[in-house]
């Protein structure tokens, strides 16, 4: 596997970053997560979009353009001849002390990953997936703003935790007002009669690429979507749940903190949606060429 680690592709063991850099010390950086699907490398351009975007709010100067990036990024693939799997970018803050002031950090690490990634069986996909809800509580915007994809993930990493040692494979997240924000490292939608909610980012949501696109394509299903303030109410009287994310694409849930979602099993309009998505992902983005 050749690893893309400042400007060049290294083999795997020698992508190495120091002890000092400020991405392992503090967590401080930012990351990306994108699909590959036949070549095409799905929705690159929003991805690093909101690569600089949470690169900017943390004051961290990647360093490359835009067009740098997806160059780097097409590169990758190709030296890895990959047609289908899951790209990771990673810009840490880079080689400083260990004290926390940034500043005194020499430049950014950027890394480009390409590997594979399957975060659930099929047969989630086939029957739906079993959550719960965590105690942990989502991270509040005036912390650490979970628009941000940060590299310091522990607020997500607690809550998956708790969905493991309750011997479910995924959570439910709450903010501090008890409002339904995401899962660990998903969206959540809601569906009932033609309405699709979901949860808006000043809750606590990631506002993710794969949940404006399956926002889009509903609406153009000629479903009513709202961005609306949401308890577990909603979701346990729901006719469907389902989570969304670059990894997990689209997946039904059938059961949340033991009750039941609509028939107990992957409703229409996930179905749908499953499809739409996987197809709208393997035809629109950037192509390996």
């Amino acid at each position: 596997m050749k690893i893309y680690l400042n400007g060049k592709l290294v083999d795997e063991k020698d992508a190495v970053v120091s002890v000092f850099d400020h991405g392992l010390l503090y967590g401080d950086g930012v990351f990306e997560g994108t699909r590959v699907y036949g070549g095409n490398i799905a929705f690159l351009g929003e991805h690093i979009d909101r690569l600089l975007d949470s690169a900017k709010v943390i004051d961290l100067n990647v360093g490359m353009t835009k067009e740098e990036l997806v160059a780097a990024t097409i590169e990758t693939c190709k030296a890895n001849d990959m047609q289908n799997g899951y790209l990771r970018h990673v810009v840490t803050r880079g080689v400083g002390t260990l004290g926390l002031n940034p500043y005194l950090c020499t430049h950014a690490q950027v890394i480009i990953i390409a590997a594979d990634i399957k975060l659930y069986p099929q047969e989630m996909y086939d029957n739906g997936m079993k959550i719960i809800t965590a105690g942990t509580i989502r991270n509040m915007a005036e912390a650490v703003n979970p628009r941000v994809k940060s590299l310091n993930y522990l607020n997500n990493i607690m809550a998956k935790i708790e969905a493991v040692n309750a011997g479910v494979m995924e959570c439910l997240l709450l903010n501090a007002q008890g409002f339904v924000a995401e899962a660990s490292g998903d969206n959540v939608f809601a569906v009932k009669g033609n309405k699709l909610m979901t949860p808006p980012t000043w809750c606590g949501a990631l506002e993710g690429v794969t949940r404006d696109k399956v926002m889009k394509l509903a609406r153009e299903m000629g479903m009513d979507v709202q961005e609306t303030v949401m308890t577990r109410y909603e979701l346990w009287t729901a006719d469907e749940v389902f989570l969304t994310g670059t990894a997990a694409e689209v997946i039904p849930v059938v059961e949340l903190d033991k009750r039941s979602i609509g028939s107990g099993k992957p409703g229409p309009v996930t179905k749908k949606l499953v499809q739409t998505y996987r197809k709208l992902a393997g035809t629109t983005g950037t192509l390996v060429q």
